[in-house]
């Protein structure tokens, strides 16, 4: 099915279904996929790995003369964004100066839109990264993504870089003492002749009980919204997705549910 990249390192402002106006910012090449990931959902398609290590990667006085060109024409405007969001082509915590880029962009927000919060979306591979991990206790919202707390759903549904180890991302995930914001995409269908279904009991119990463990601020529970690069995958409804919602409540947690 169809799928797109961002071709710029600024794009929008959109109309984010969980961000309100936001600005995003995309730290990976225009023309490939560059992640830790392959999950079979995701709306940029799959990770091609050798083609996408051989694109550069924007540098870092470029992220920040055209993050500040465009908060320039926002403020001529009065268009103020609700939040600055790194998103874009894949894992944005895989740029290596990362650290360098967050703390650039905390400084042109307080120049010039002081309300506007930062929301860095991640996978969590690269916390074990110092940098990484520091950086991102600096920003507003740093939502980390977890569909699985079983390990063969793990590989089957997001498809990590070999080494990569489901419970030592969740270790990590934990150490930001319920600062850190959970995103989970529910979703069922088969893939490579399995059938994929995170929303079972055996799940759902098991993503529940390391929820408690994180006690994140929130967690972030919502289905597909756009095409994805395996075909017939199923979008999970709105009344499974409450129901999920509901149990996550009952456990002393919070949710914000996504249709």
């Amino acid at each position: 099915m169809a799928t797109f990249l961002f071709d710029d390192i600024i794009f929008g402002p959109v109309k984010s279904r969980r961000f309100g106006v936001s600005l995003g910012i995309n730290l990976l090449p225009s023309g490939y996929k560059f992640c830790t990931f392959n999950c079979i959902y995701c709306e940029c398609g799959w990770t091609f790995k050798k083609s996408s290590q051989n694109q550069p990667l924007p540098e870092r006085k470029e992220i920040f003369r055209k993050l500040e060109e465009r908060l320039l024409k926002m403020k001529a405007e009065d268009y103020s964004p609700d939040n600055i969001t790194f998103a874009g082509n894949g894992e944005p915590t895989i740029h290596p100066e990362f650290a360098g880029i967050i703390e650039d962009v905390i400084g042109l927000r307080d120049q010039y839109f002081t309300a506007t919060e930062i929301t860095v979306l991640s996978n969590a591979t690269m916390l074990r990264k110092k940098s990484v991990f520091e950086a991102l206790k600096k920003v507003n919202n740093n939502v980390l993504k977890l569909d699985t707390a079983v390990e063969d759903t793990f590989i089957k549904l997001n498809q990590p870089y070999a080494g990569l180890s489901l419970p030592a991302i969740i270790n990590n995930i934990k150490k930001y003492n319920s600062s850190q914001i959970i995103q989970t995409l529910f979703i069922r269908g088969k893939f490579n002749g399995n059938f994929i279904d995170n929303t079972t009991e055996f799940e759902l119990a098991s993503w529940l009980e390391v929820l408690k463990e994180i006690a994140p601020r929130y967690v972030m529970i919502y289905p597909i919204a756009r095409d994805t690069p395996a075909a017939g995958l199923e979008k999970i409804s709105k009344k499974e997705l409450k129901a999920i919602a509901e149990r996550v409540n009952a456990a002393g947690l919070n949710t914000r549910t996504y249709f």
